[in-house]
């Protein structure tokens, strides 16, 4: 799991059917101080309602977020990146 902070939505009129009903955030990795520490990537937050501004948990890996989906590992998934919690202090 990494730290990021929330940068917005991504809204998309056409996207895999995987992404039906899942809020798409850009997120920014950032170290424990707040700093960007690397390049934006795309999340879904299914669960955790979180929005621009939160800093949050991210799992960024496909197998684990095939697990938290519930699907078997031989289903075909383009979900990589998902929020899984919202941070509130960092010490």
């Amino acid at each position: 799991m990494i730290l990021c902070k929330v940068l917005g939505p991504v809204i998309a009129t056409e996207k895999h059917p995987a992404f039906a009903r899942l809020k798409l955030l850009v997120v920014q990795p950032i170290d424990q101080k707040g700093a960007a520490s690397g390049k934006s990537f795309l999340a879904v937050d299914r669960a955790v309602q979180s929005g621009e501004g939160d800093t949050v948990l991210v799992l960024r890996e496909g197998n684990g977020v095939r697990q938290l989906f519930g699907l078997p590992l031989t289903a075909k998934w383009p979900i990589r990146s998902c929020v899984v919690g919202v941070v509130d202090a960092v010490e």
